[in-house]
């Protein structure tokens, strides 16, 4: 029955549109093209990689791809948040950066020649996580509440915070001895715990625990006030504080929760990359930024879903491996994605005033 329902009504949108006048149909078909412009883009040149270059598609390929998703995930979804705000995060990154060398401070081998901590023992895992997660929710919270109360802008509080982020990075890599020296040596259980293999496959273990965040946060998005609430507030803040609901609390939410996500982040980054120094995490909230936008959540506000997120961030790792293949230079990985960005914003705008 299920089958015959859908065949229907696909039937009857075909039928509708075989009836619309000439006129209409270019509307609909520019309307179509329009909303999914950047996947159409993408597409074609995931297409044209792997034709150019047919080891894109081999199994080690997907899994690089699938693993790098799985590891970028997470600050998408905290910054899909401050987007559906109408706002953005670029604190992101230089969170990202603090929270994974705290991780690999506290989780270095005890017996580490160049030890951070030589007279700190090896913490707990466990430890660890909350310590980079309770770092990064504490940033989110200045994000907030100056955005909050204060009613600055997004991007010039977080232009403040990822300063002042990047600043602690600095001074936190010359405690005692280090000078500044990468962070490493770190201990078996950390980094087993993140790089350790699910299945034959080497499908490392960080895949999963992106898989259960998404899934948790897809939860909050849909399934609870505070995301309807989200929602209204980044709609109509004015309609929302009208309706009753607590603005103020729901944006600080917004900001702390994105923080949690960007310790998520710098805690499997930390193990992901093996080392941790002052430029780790450096461009990661532009990525993020990028993949919100190409994923449908909108800088007009209200707009965007967590599925959306995931396609967007799985797009662009398959286009950055993709260039990686064709042997196009890191330097110009930069102005790719400032185009991607760019050209993502606009259509999103597109998109805005066409609905208008």
């Amino acid at each position: 029955m299920a089958k015959k329902s859908g065949a229907k009504r696909l039937g009857g949108k075909f039928s509708e549109f075989a009836q619309m006048s000439r006129e209409n149909k270019q509307r609909a078909l520019y309307t179509l093209l329009l909303n999914n412009a950047m996947y159409i883009i993408i597409a074609a040149a995931v297409i044209f990689i792997a034709v150019r270059v047919p080891a894109f598609l081999s199994l080690s390929s997907i899994i690089n791809v699938v693993s790098l998703t799985a590891a970028k995930l997470p600050i998408a979804l905290g910054v899909g948040g401050c987007i559906v705000l109408s706002g953005t995060d670029i604190s992101a990154g230089r969170v990202v950066g603090l929270t994974a060398c705290i991780a690999a401070a506290l989780l270095q081998a005890t017996d580490y020649v160049n030890k951070l901590f030589p007279n700190l023992e090896t913490v707990p895992v466990w430890a660890a996580f909350l310590a980079a997660i309770a770092v990064g929710a504490a940033v989110g919270f200045v994000n907030g509440f100056f955005v909050a109360k204060f009613k600055l802008h997004p991007f010039i509080v977080t232009l403040s915070t990822q300063l002042i982020a990047f600043g602690a990075v600095l001074m936190f890599l010359m405690v005692g001895n280090n000078n500044g020296q990468t962070l490493s040596g770190l201990d078996s259980s950390y980094t087993e715990f993140i790089r350790g293999s699910l299945f034959s496959v080497a499908v490392p273990k960080y895949v999963l625990y992106s898989a259960v965040l998404t899934v948790l946060m897809w939860v909050v998005w849909n399934k609870t006030k505070f995301g309807k609430r989200m929602f209204a507030v980044g709609s109509n803040e004015e309609a929302a504080r009208i309706s009753g609901i607590n603005v103020f609390a729901t944006v600080v939410g917004v900001f702390v929760l994105a923080g949690a996500m960007y310790g998520v982040t710098g805690f499997i980054e930390g193990a992901r990359i093996a080392s941790c120094s002052a430029n780790t995490g450096l461009t990661y909230e532009s990525d993020a930024i990028a993949a919100c936008v190409i994923g449908g959540v909108s800088f007009v506000g209200g707009t965007g879903n967590i599925g959306g997120i995931v396609i967007g961030v799985l797009l662009l790792q398959l286009i950055f491996v993709g260039l990686n293949f064709l042997s196009v230079s890191a330097n110009m990985l930069y102005v790719i994605k400032g185009a991607i960005i760019l050209a993502a914003c606009a259509v999103d705008m597109r998109k805005y005033l066409n609905r208008r």
